[in-house]
């Protein structure tokens, strides 16, 4: 068992010292800015650093401190000890991969009331004094000795990374021009007018336009800049937006306030719709704070129970898509309750055909296995458990659900028990299609729109 002992007020002696080493991260800076607070761009913001004085991440010199305390407090005196007070002074900043040595040396003791004096000094590796100053402590009067409390792992998420990845990798693009359709409601027109101004799209708004202009009024949004292409009503705006996407008048549609299933139903009509050789697929892009990777799941949005044919459009869509976003060839685990080929299980069955087409050519463009459980396609280490092993196993980018029920369940779980953000875009026809939800933030609305930018401009290169 690791103890840490203190030494007792009658133990020390000037000159007596303690010393400690630690290299500073950004995972320091991070826990420091979050307990703290601070999130001056001088110690946080790494872009802001560099371009105004130095070169790396700096750290505030607190942090320093606060490993004088710790020295104080575990090691010289140690157990028992009460920290009345410092004075420290800040001489360099510590850069991120500093190495620091912390040490602190007895002054002078005071015998009357058991305080003792202790100099600090934190020096950087090159030898450099980045902090001085002293500590005013009490010092135990009674041998103590303690298990050596061990620490939490502390595991730093940051919601929406995804999504502002996907941000950068669509800026300086030229914008699409997008049918917001039926944007009656203020949040969609927010969501549309953020986009426009990080010059995503060009928003042409297209439904009622006294209810229109009503919204922009409750949003204080200037809209006059805006084409508005008016219609009576909601089913009327679906239809109006899906020509105008027919004739190549707009690059795009935005979901406003009107149900899906009234935006999709002209989009799917076999005459007048925006339909393609491929089926009209849906895909989540998922931003999971505690995975690794970029997750897609699909289909869990518009076909219901896909049979093998459907499936194969589900997948090549979803790896059109993650080329779009320059991911060159994604692995993708088509979901099952169990790894093996089961004939009560369709979804096992699909699977193991869906693997077969790709390896005929059927499906391109990316690397399939399964049937996969949930557990073995996300996590290596449950994949080596449970003795799984392929090349998509535990590196899945693209989950292929079994069905939409399967897949609304998987995609709810994770929005509301493992704080994912989730945003979804329709493929499979003539432009892409953004169904953004009311309960989106602007990180995520931007993140939608990022997806159908690349996507669309993806299109227009000359395929190879």
């Amino acid at each position: 068992m690791d103890l840490i002992t203190n030494r007792t007020f009658d133990e020390l002696a000037p000159g007596d010292t303690a010393r400690l080493t630690r290299t500073l991260t950004h995972k320091d800076v991070e826990l420091f800015a979050i307990m703290s607070g601070d999130v001056n761009p001088m110690h946080v913001d790494e872009e802001f650093a560099r371009s105004d004085v130095f070169h790396h991440v700096i750290a505030h010199g607190m942090w320093g401190g606060a490993l004088i305390s710790t020295l104080l407090g575990t090691e010289l005196p140690g157990p028992g000890t009460v920290y009345l007070g410092q004075t420290l002074r800040f001489r360099k900043p510590i850069y991120v991969g500093d190495q620091v040595l912390v040490t602190v040396t007895v002054a002078q003791k005071n015998a009357e009331n058991h305080r003792v004096e202790l100099t600090c000094e934190v020096t950087n590796q090159h030898g450099e004094l980045v902090i001085t100053g002293s500590a005013e402590v009490i010092a135990p009067v009674e041998k103590l000795s303690r298990p050596r409390v061990v620490l939490p792992q502390i595991e730093l998420l940051q919601p929406g990374r995804r999504y502002r990845q996907l941000i950068e990798l669509a800026r300086g693009l030229p914008p699409i021009r997008t049918g917001v359709v039926h944007p009656v409601d203020p949040i969609t027109l927010l969501g549309a007018d953020e986009a426009a101004r990080e010059k995503m799209i060009v928003p042409v708004l297209i439904g009622p336009e006294a209810r229109i202009r009503e919204a922009a009024h409750q949003a204080a949004l200037d809209i006059s800049g805006y084409e508005v292409v008016p219609t009576e009503h909601s089913d009327a705006s679906a239809a109006r937006a899906v020509a105008l996407a027919r004739a190549g008048e707009v690059d795009a549609l935005m979901k406003g306030s009107l149900r899906t299933d009234e935006l999709m139903r002209p989009v799917v009509d076999a005459r007048s719709g925006l339909r393609t050789a491929r089926r009209v697929s849906h895909v989540f892009a998922v931003d999971a704070p505690g995975y690794s990777r970029p997750l897609f799941i699909t289909d869990a949005a518009i076909n219901v129970s896909p049979n093998l044919d459907h499936k194969r459009d589900i997948v090549q869509n979803a790896i059109d898509l993650a080329h779009a976003l320059s991911i060159p060839l994604p692995k993708v685990a088509l979901l099952s309750a169990v790894e093996t080929v089961t004939p009560q299980l369709r979804s096992t069955v699909d699977a193991a055909a869906l693997c077969k087409m790709a390896d005929r050519g059927q499906i391109t463009g990316g690397v399939l296995d399964g049937p996969l459980a949930f557990d073995n396609a996300v996590s290596d280490v449950a994949a080596k458990a449970n003795g799984v092993t392929s090349a998509v196993a535990g590196r899945a980018t693209i989950l292929v659900v079994p069905d939409l029920e399967a897949g609304n369940l998987l995609v709810r779980q994770l929005e509301y028990l493992a704080d994912a953000q989730v945003v979804g875009i329709v493929l499979g026809a003539r432009v892409p299609i953004m169904l953004t939800s009311r309960a989106d933030g602007t990180l995520a609305r931007l993140g939608s729109c990022a997806l159908a930018l690349l996507l669309h401009r993806y299109r227009q290169r000359p395929q190879t």
